[in-house]
């Protein structure tokens, strides 16, 4: 017969192997077409403290950021529903909006 602190001592440790073989996939709302997808797949739109807006593919420069699909479609979206305005919290004039359309089009060549 096991004592009680076997049992626990046993499942816990079944537990915790359980649980740390299981990886969790970051998951990101497109501003444009609002589908949640892995962390990976979206492209992120940085707001730097210099006041410039720029993509960051590799997603890991510092600043506020929201994500969007690789899409040229998505962005119009974003454009057309606020949705890169609402993420920053400020307006964004057309210039910045024709910028990233244009890194947008370099980066889908690639």
């Amino acid at each position: 017969m096991l004592r009680k602190k076997q049992v626990t001592k046993n499942w816990n440790k079944n537990r915790s192997e359980s649980l740390s073989t299981v990886k969790k996939i970051p998951q990101r709302q497109c501003v444009g077409c609002q589908q949640m997808k892995s962390k990976k797949e979206m492209i992120r739109v940085l707001h730097t403290a210099e006041n410039e807006f720029i993509l960051d593919p590799t997603g890991k420069k510092s600043g506020r950021g929201a994500y969007i699909c690789p899409d040229a479609e998505c962005l119009n979206k974003a454009i057309k529903n606020k949705g890169l305005e609402r993420s920053f919290k400020q307006a964004i004039p057309k210039e910045v909006y024709e910028n990233l359309q244009k890194e947008l089009a370099e980066i889908e060549n690639r």
